[in-house]
């Protein structure tokens, strides 16, 4: 799936991955290919993107993310 972390700014990643651990308001979550479409608040934690041979984590204050026909889009 597609992922890209956008803040107002500049985009802090943009990229392929297997696996999303997100920190929802409510507890952390995770997204996986072909999850169903949702958007959800962030709170402040840390973001973890899987890729095929990689793990990228970022730390991030609270924001948005958006997920559709395995297109993650992260406001932060």
């Amino acid at each position: 799936m597609q992922v890209e972390i956008l803040t107002p700014d500049t985009t802090l990643f943009s990229g392929e991955a297997t696996l999303v651990t997100l920190p929802g308001t409510n507890g952390s979550f995770q997204i996986m290919t072909n999850h169903a479409p949702i958007i959800a608040n962030l709170k402040a934690g840390k973001l973890e993107i899987k890729g095929k041979d990689s793990v990228e984590t970022f730390d991030i204050n609270g924001g948005l993310v958006e997920v559709v026909s395995n297109k993650v889009i992260v406001l932060v």
